[in-house]
């Protein structure tokens, strides 16, 4: 099977979205098909067109930006050509070519699906609005031509003001989650590198700097956790200079921030691959997701850290709060709550045993191939309702 998957963003970009599509395409891949991503040349450095790990990536040359998305002339001709070429397209949502792209699967009559990863919400402001507006209005469009759309679970997919229009379209599919494993000495070296006095105990963050990431929500909840643990320690995995957009945020947050890094409190470790990621949370004594808004619908971090045995705290927004919900590895907090996020923090380190769950079992669910297999399945169900030349 020949399968075009189509996104704005693509690997080395960092980003819940982008791992999900790569532990797709590479699973796909390793199944037995042929699949070619589509998808942007945000970075000039990139290669237009190359191989990875099995998948083809066609990168679109961008000619300028607005707001985080990017303009791509030749976006429209590489659709049509590889849509042709190819026997599938799947789209990766939220998308502003999205529309474009699932009409040309309804005109040349190929079954068309689309993954659809969060709502989106910009930054406040009248021109983010307006560009809010007109990808939720493409995104609409792609939804009615679409076949299926698949949803991490159903939790987000009942309170999404957009999967609950296309409810009949909706298919449940668990996320990919996977990690390379570290060895003993690559885990303490990243201890002795990142935390040589061993302050304990350690929270961990990752996620690139953004407003809607409630960073803000862990700096206030910091003050109560530390009046108990002095020595506890914030390491922060992910991009936090230069977020696209997020300049002013970070400049907000950073007089704090500061503070906390003089005292030893806090440390950026900047974008970390996934085998540093193997040693950053067995670091950990939990991670948090403050997360404020349906920008954020599941945390693939939290079973990240859940296969290390690291239980997580999460804001109670619908996908979210499944990670914990499911596994019994961690705690929900109320949205925006930074004293209730400081409560359940100090529950975690007084009763670390009551979280420890069963990471094994969590891994066989979570596993790629699973997720691949899911949606090999929707992918041959729908050539078999369009039937031979559709």
């Amino acid at each position: 099977m020949k399968i075009l998957t189509v996104l704005t963003y693509y690997r080395p970009h960092t980003s819940g979205l982008t791992i999900y599509v790569e532990h797709l395409a590479k699973t796909l891949v390793k199944q037995g098909h042929q699949v070619t991503v589509l998808t942007s040349q945000y970075d000039k450095a990139l290669a237009r067109e190359e191989i990875c790990e099995g998948v083809r990536v066609v990168r679109a040359p961008v000619l300028f930006r607005v707001s985080k998305g990017v303009i791509m002339p030749a976006f429209g001709y590489l659709a049509w050509k590889l849509a042709l070429e190819h026997d599938v397209i799947h789209l990766h949502l939220p998308q502003f070519d999205a529309a474009g792209v699932a009409l040309r699967g309804r005109l040349l009559r190929k079954p068309t699906l689309i993954t659809y990863h969060c709502d989106l919400e910009l930054p406040t402001g009248l021109f983010n609005r307006l560009v809010n507006a007109v990808v939720l209005g493409m995104n609409h469009l792609a939804g009615r031509f679409t076949h299926r759309i698949g949803a991490y679970t159903q939790d987000f997919a009942s309170h999404s003001p957009y999967l609950t229009r296309f409810a009949e379209k909706v298919r449940v599919i668990l996320p990919p989650v996977e990690l390379p494993a570290a060895n003993p000495e690559d885990v303490s070296a990243f201890q002795m590198k990142h935390n040589p006095a061993d302050r304990r105990p350690v929270i961990g963050m990752a996620t690139r700097f953004a407003s809607e990431k409630g960073v803000e929500i862990l700096l206030d909840a910091l003050p109560k956790v530390l009046e108990r643990h002095p020595k506890a320690l914030v390491l922060y995995a992910g991009q936090y200079e230069d977020v696209m957009g997020e300049e002013d945020y970070f400049a907000r947050l950073s007089p704090v921030i500061e503070q906390y890094q003089a005292h030893g409190q806090w440390k950026f470790l900047g974008v970390l691959n996934p085998a540093q990621m193997s040693t950053f949370y067995p670091a950990l004594d939990v991670l948090v997701v403050p997360s404020l808004n349906s920008t954020e619908t599941f945390g693939l971090v939290q079973i990240e850290a859940m296969l290390n045995g690291v239980p997580t705290v999460a804001s109670n927004l619908p996908g979210v709060r499944q990670p914990p919900t499911m596994t019994g590895m961690g705690l929900v907090v109320p949205i925006g709550d930074s004293d209730a996020l400081a409560n359940a923090l100090l529950e975690i380190f007084a009763n670390p045993e009551k979280f420890k769950g069963n990471p094994k079992e969590i891994a066989r669910t979570f596993e790629p191939r699973a997720n691949a297999q899911a949606y090999e399945k929707l992918y041959r169900e729908l050539m078999s309702e369009l039937g031979p030349g559709d």
